[in-house]
């Protein structure tokens, strides 16, 4: 078995209770390395087209990869795999907390979960003894994430649901400790299986090739971390809410259903507001992770509970013209302990908001009211009322009442907190990701629109070419399986003190922005590793990864996401942006939004795609990608 594996996976039956250890599959983890990669290839080919998204023939796939069991930063993450109910194509999301850890403890690679248990059912597994039990869990059913954690208790690492879940809620989440796989509805597949809970415990250590040069290597590593500007001092300091006053001062701050992209009480959304006001005085952060972007509150009735992050700052502040961060703080607790992503439950009550406000939905909603918020996200996640409504997401919600032109949203999936219309390449990963509107699947707004290298955000030259190494490197992380904030370390400290009026600056501004054969040539080019991720995965392997390893691994999986997403009925059509985000301006001078349509074509071509997005046969054939 090659190392960093465990070698097996877990194989569980809910309609039959049956349970069995299976090896590896070596040549899979090879192609795909771990995570989102083998769990899409697994899904690829143990599924047959067209089945429902939450019926018992749909697998819940959870993998990580060979990086945890580590003690590497940010190697605490698993990856969930499964159709997204809420798209109808390629499901994933993925993970930090404690349970990847806990499952390479118990000596288990990937977890796939088939069938459906007819009354509510949690799972235990003692990877030391190769016990796995199935529990009766109608007495946790109902029960929020922070309860039932609670109840279980603390020996064993635990991946659970809360009543979104249960409801299948089609944006409902999994949660480990205090964090959330959220994105693409994941949670409401678990919970369409009748499965609470799984739980993992055990003492197995990870093997890895060379220990020594990896404990050394890893020790410098922290190092680095500590000392950058971003993953050492703003996000340590402020947390992801650093990003705010950014995206504000750059147009790109999701405000009033994506009408506007500045909001003018955004500093008291902001990491720095949050530092100064409501810091509790305690951060945290995922297993091993020395970063702690986590942030503690206070919520009032309830105690100290982890705060919010950019994101739900974003989409459930500026996006409802709420600047009152104990609001957010409150709302985002509410959907953690129901375990609902909060990206998505903003954007859908932005949505309802501007539904209601052109008199198409029966609504006490209101942009910058509070009132009834609480109450409605309650419903949602018991699917109450028009609670029920807003449990299907933006593009069901449209279909029913009307305003598609601004339901925020690609393939189903809300769009996250960057508007697009200030920065073209996220623009163009918006709406080729396969999962739908999502910016953890290449972040390209950080090298152009919100990092301290800022390109101009509506420059052409690098627009349709960025999001594929970025892409293509986000696919190679959540395979691993890694936090996407590791890639944040990889523009040094010197760039981030270079002054902006600067003619050095200047310069390199220029040298990016027309580095377009730089970027293809780091697709190419397989030498030696040079960035952490790298230098760790060579370690724990022993197989040599490099910058251009990754790439094509990376293309590897986002082309068979691709033909997944194509055989489920998806296509070049899906490849789109919402019609407010596509013609109208947000910025002086400017007369509509996003050039989506001059910039796809070229962004085929490159990805070597035909003229209606399929990935060509020669394309398949040089990644090796089975279809």
């Amino acid at each position: 078995m090659i190392k960093g594996y465990a070698g097996r996976v877990l194989e569980i039956d809910l309609t039959r209770r049956t349970a069995s250890f299976e090896p590896l599959d070596e040549e899979i983890a090879r192609l795909y390395v771990g995570g989102k990669g083998y769990g899409t290839r697994l899904l690829y080919d143990r599924t047959p087209p067209g089945i429902d998204p939450l019926g018992p023939e749909n697998l819940l796939i959870i993998a990580t990869g060979p990086l945890n069991g580590s003690v590497a930063p940010q190697s605490n993450r698993f990856a969930v795999v499964c159709k997204s109910p809420l798209t109808g194509g390629i499901g994933n999301a993925t993970c930090g907390g404690s349970f990847a850890f806990g499952m390479k403890k118990a000596r288990i690679d990937v977890l796939v979960v088939s069938g459906r248990s007819p009354t509510p059912v949690r799972i235990e597994v003692d990877g030391d003894r190769d016990a796995v039990r199935f529990l009766d869990a109608s007495d946790l059913w109902g029960k929020g994430t922070y309860e039932t954690q609670r109840i279980l208790g603390r020996k064993q690492s635990h991946a659970v649901i809360g009543p979104a879940g249960e409801n299948q809620v089609l944006y409902a989440g999994i949660v480990s400790n205090e964090r959330i796989a959220g994105r693409t509805g994941v949670g409401a597949v678990m919970g369409s299986k009748g499965l609470k809970a799984i739980s993992v415990s055990g003492t197995h250590k990870l093997d890895m090739e060379d220990p020594e040069k990896f404990k050394a290597y890893t020790k410098q590593v922290r190092e680095l971390f500590k000392a950058h500007p971003v993953l050492g001092e703003s996000m340590k300091r402020f947390g992801t809410g650093a990003i705010v006053n950014t995206t504000n001062g750059r147009n790109i701050l999701p405000t009033r259903n994506f009408q506007k992209g500045h909001f003018d009480d955004a500093v008291k959304l902001s990491g720095e507001w949050f530092e100064d006001h409501e810091l509790e005085g305690v951060k945290s952060s995922c297993i091993h992770c020395p970063v702690t972007c986590g942030r503690d509150t206070e919520v009032e009735g309830v105690g100290r509970v982890k705060g919010p992050e950019y994101e739900t700052l974003a989409l459930m502040g500026s996006n409802l013209e709420i600047g009152d961060v104990k609001k957010v703080s409150e709302w985002n607790y509410h959907a953690d302990d129901l375990g609902m992503d909060t990206i998505s439950l903003g954007a859908v009550l932005g949505f309802a908001m501007e539904l209601g406000e052109r008199g198409m939905l029966d609504t006490k909603l209101h942009f910058g009211d509070p009132k009834g918020v609480t109450e409605l996200i309650q419903d949602i996640g018991h699917r109450r009322g028009l609670g029920h409504d807003l449990a299907e997401g933006t593009k069901r919600m449209a279909a029913k009442y009307g305003g598609a032109e601004f339901a925020p949203h690609v393939k189903g999936l809300e769009l996250s907190a960057y508007d697009p219309r200030g920065s073209y390449a996220q623009g163009v990963e918006y709406a080729t990701t396969n999962r739908g509107g999502c910016h953890v699947q290449g972040a390209s707004m950080y090298l152009e629109s919100v990092g301290p290298l800022t390109i101009n955000p509506q420059n052409r030259n690098l627009q349709a070419g960025l999001p594929i190494v970025q892409q293509n490197l986000a696919c190679a992380i959540n395979s691993m399986v890694l936090c996407i904030f590791t890639t944040y370390g990889i523009i040094p400290r010197q760039v981030h003190e270079m002054d902006p009026s600067s003619r050095s600056y200047r310069l390199l501004v220029f040298l990016f922005e027309n580095s377009g054969p730089l970027f293809r040539w780091i697709q190419s080019v397989k030498g030696s590793p040079l960035l952490w991720f790298e230098k760790w995965l060579t370690l724990i392997t022993g197989t040599k990864f490099s910058s251009g390893h990754l790439q094509e691994i990376g293309a590897r999986i986002f082309n068979l996401e691709r033909m997944y997403n194509l055989r489920e009925g998806l296509t070049a059509a899906d490849d789109t942006l919402p019609g407010r985000i596509l013609n109208e301006p947000t910025f002086e001078g400017t007369t509509s939004g996003h050039p989506l349509g001059e910039l796809l074509p070229a962004y085929y071509r490159k990805r070597g795609w035909d003229e209606n997005g399929v990935p060509l046969p020669k394309t398949l054939a040089r990644l090796r990608v089975r279809v």
